[in-house]
């Protein structure tokens, strides 16, 4: 299955590989060997859009794939992203000579002359209104520096800001547990040929339908340590929802679909929305990637069982997080 991107020619699996956890669990050491074997099973596997960043296993996401190109130039489209480096973290770090470095050490890493894709990395809600950044980046697409540029959101806000700067691409947070970008913000895009990118799709893990009360977390796992926002954005953990409230709706989600296997109904689901281009996710070793292929065993979703869906939305969290983002 291949779907054309909206901002350029090139076709992608839509089933693509994030690669935050990529050659490790949370909080462990980075396996080189792991993360290779896991790239070679999503390339033998048909998928070619990888999602990265410079901060990802601190630049040893990048290092692996820019090895593994070596001998697969032009199997893969590469998303990276750039700005979490920046200390503090702050609208004002977000300048032409600081996008310029990072963009110049990310082509190191991934060993190409042009980047295919580069995403400012959920950057203050300030940086939206920086018009002249945002031409910047314009003018090096225009240049043959980068071929293709956007964001990663937080916020619906910040996306349909962007989009009026005129992105190539925008990178979300969308699965059962987070409608709102299914709204305003798919529409625009479709309508400015934006390519839509979903991460945290299976909302840390929630939607696999494999955790319960009982389910432990790694003292460094952002699952454990990161509930309420304590470290960053607390909608980037179980997408901002209760876990317990979230255990809930994923034992009613197994009922609406008579499967304790939610990852790939989870999966089709934000396939089954026409904006979307493609969605990111993760893996840590090969048989995730070979899980999130399961997707292809899925047929296309009833009306009545996307409704379903929106109900239980609406039940659970509609109330509690569709306002924060």
């Amino acid at each position: 299955m291949k779907k054309e991107m909206r901002s350029n020619d090139k076709l992608i699996n839509p089933i693509g590989l994030g690669t935050w956890q990529l050659g490790a669990k949370w909080g462990e050491e980075f396996d080189y060997d792991e993360a290779y074997d896991t790239l070679q099973t999503a390339l033998d596997n048909g998928i070619n859009f990888i999602d990265t960043a410079d901060i990802y296993n601190d630049g040893n996401s990048e290092k692996v794939i820019g090895d593994f190109m070596k001998n697969h130039e032009n199997d893969f489209y590469v998303v990276t992203k750039c700005g979490r480096q920046l200390d503090p973290h702050i609208a004002s770090g977000y300048t032409p000579e600081a996008i310029e470095k990072f963009i110049k050490e990310s082509k190191k890493r991934l060993q190409v002359e042009r980047l295919d894709m580069i995403l400012l990395h959920c950057p203050p809600t300030e940086v939206y209104d920086n018009e002249a950044l945002f031409n910047y980046l314009k003018q090096l697409k225009e240049d043959g520096v980068i071929k293709g540029y956007g964001v990663s959101i937080e916020k619906v806000e910040e996306g349909i800001k962007a989009i009026k700067h005129g992105v190539d691409a925008i990178e979300v947070i969308f699965n059962m547990f987070r409608l709102k970008p299914a709204e305003e913000l798919f529409n625009l895009a479709k309508e400015n040929n934006v390519d839509i990118i979903v991460r945290v799709p299976l909302a840390s893990g929630l939607l696999t339908g494999k955790f319960d009360k009982n389910t432990k977390f790694g003292e460094k796992d952002h699952r454990n340590f990161n509930r309420n926002g304590e470290a960053f954005d607390k909608g980037e953990t179980f997408s901002g929802v209760d876990y317990e409230t979230g255990l809930q709706a994923v034992d009613e989600l197994k009922e609406i679909f008579q499967n304790d296997n939610l990852a790939p109904i989870a999966l089709k689901w934000i396939l089954m929305h026409d904006a979307v281009t493609a969605v990111i996710p993760g893996a840590s070793k090969k048989e995730h990637v070979l899980r999130n292929l399961e997707i292809d065993k899925i047929d296309d979703l009833t009306k009545e069982q996307m409704d379903a869906v929106e109900k239980i939305y609406d039940k659970y969290f509609r109330d509690q997080i569709h306002q924060l983002w």
